[in-house]
């Protein structure tokens, strides 16, 4: 690579920069909304919660707020997939928010099954 890291940066940055610049305001919404805002910040978000939740514990524990942050996460980048068209993003998270679903009804259960009557 004769030009350095510094030309390939600019490279990529200008090909997002003319892939922007093409797409409709409705689609740059959707890719602000999927990508940067919601979908994907909250699908990760879920990682650093679960990590300083197992850190404070010191063993491997999945919180609650994982679940409904993979839900959210998951849903929105769905909802994107959907809007897309794209069979890969939705086939990809359809199943994995059905799972977080019924984990989320399977803690809810479990905590009213405990409550004392």
């Amino acid at each position: 690579m004769e030009q350095g890291v510094g030309f390939f940066l600019a490279h990529i940055l200008e090909s997002l920069l003319n892939y922007i610049h093409g797409m409709s305001n409705a689609d740059v919404l959707w890719l602000v909304i999927g990508l940067l805002l919601l979908g994907q910040c909250l699908f990760m978000m879920r990682f650093i919660v679960q990590w300083i939740h197992s850190e404070r514990h010191q063993k491997s524990l999945i919180p609650v707020s994982f679940w409904y942050l993979s839900l959210a996460g998951g849903l929105i980048v769905l909802a994107y997939g959907i809007h897309k068209l794209d069979p890969v993003i939705i086939l990809g998270q359809l199943p994995g928010t059905i799972v977080y679903l019924r984990n989320l009804m399977l803690i809810h259960n479990g905590k009213e099954n405990n409550t004392p009557r």
